[in-house]
């Protein structure tokens, strides 16, 4: 019998029943409501359910959407606690109150950014690869409080030497995220059949909003890539580990040159756009025509890194010497 709804029969069942079988599923139980309206919302709703694997014998989990996203290259880090909180929950009974619960229990003490970026995102990224794609509510103050460090070319160059001192192809990928804007994720995933030195790009084929994208490669990468072993595999051969987070400290500390706490490589991707801003004049619609931002609003956090052309209309003002 397909699925439908069962007439309310007197005072012991006044409401209507949902009844019948959907897509192999069998399902009994009631709408909670004698209204007929109502209840037809519920029949809808209970099929949604039955397609989204609520009702299934074996309901797609939370554990195997995360493992499904792993072995599509997904980001491992702070899945684990994660798969120990959801464990066999139905990733279609995942709502905004289920993860404002694990973010509370799982980080008790971390402020909100951490608490985005280690429960927040990751779930985010993994319902929307088993295609539940919901209007997850970020915490308020999820963004943290902004900090944009650059450096001025000549620590960086400092820095390259040192990074390179250390090992050449630690320092060929600092210098690779520094004059590409590439985040450390898109740069650790570039494979040698990803780039094309005749056309001077690369192919970055994941980007953390998903989509694939090429990256121009000026002369002084191109230099750098040379001077590596190239092969099949990846171009810089690194996980996403804590070694090279101490090569970095490393090279820091030989160069002389200061990474303020917090923002280990990012610095090359906010002095690429600091830098990208003050000395090639690019605005924010031009930091985001390089591709390496998805929006106006990612990238306008540079905006204060230089003034503006209007603030240089101060020129015009009247002048006033001292006597």
């Amino acid at each position: 019998m397909p699925l439908k709804l069962v007439p309310p029969r007197g005072k012991r069942n006044p409401n209507y029943q949902i009844r019948g079988t959907y897509l192999k599923v069998r399902l009994q139980r009631s709408t909670g409501t004698p209204e007929k309206s109502v209840a037809i919302l519920a029949l809808k709703k209970a099929k949604r359910e039955i397609e989204d694997g609520v009702f299934s014998v074996n309901p797609k989990t939370f554990a195997t959407a995360a493992l499904s996203y792993l072995r599509a290259g997904g980001e491992r880090r702070f899945i684990t606690p994660l798969s120990e909180f959801f464990g066999t929950t139905p990733i279609a009974k995942i709502d905004q109150e289920m993860i404002d619960a694990a973010a509370a229990v799982l980080y008790p003490d971390a402020g909100m950014a951490t608490r985005n970026r280690q429960v927040y995102t990751p779930v985010s990224a993994i319902l929307k690869h088993a295609g539940i794609d919901n209007a997850l509510k970020r915490p308020k103050g999820a963004r943290g409080n902004i900090r944009i460090h650059w450096l001025p070319i000549d620590d960086l160059h400092r820095l390259f030497s040192a990074a390179w001192d250390c090992e050449p192809r630690f320092g060929a990928l600092c210098v690779f995220l520094f004059y590409t804007g590439c985040r450390l994720s898109e740069a650790l995933s570039l494979h040698w059949s990803g780039v094309d030195e005749a056309h001077k790009m690369a192919f970055i084929g994941r980007t953390k909003n998903g989509k694939p994208r090429p990256v121009y490669l000026p002369t002084t990468v191109l230099n750098v890539l040379s001077r590596l072993d190239p092969g099949s595999g990846k171009v810089f051969g690194y996980a996403k580990c804590g070694r090279i987070y101490k090569l970095l400290d490393q090279a820091s500390k030989v160069s002389g040159v200061v990474i303020p706490d917090g923002i280990a490589f990012h610095i090359f991707r906010h002095s690429y756009a600091a830098l990208m801003r003050r000395k090639a004049g690019l605005d924010t619609s031009g930091l985001v025509a390089t591709g390496a931002w998805a929006s106006p609003d990612a990238a306008r956090i540079y905006e204060h890194v230089d003034f503006s052309e209007e603030a240089v209309k101060a020129e015009l003002l009247d002048e006033w010497n001292a006597a």
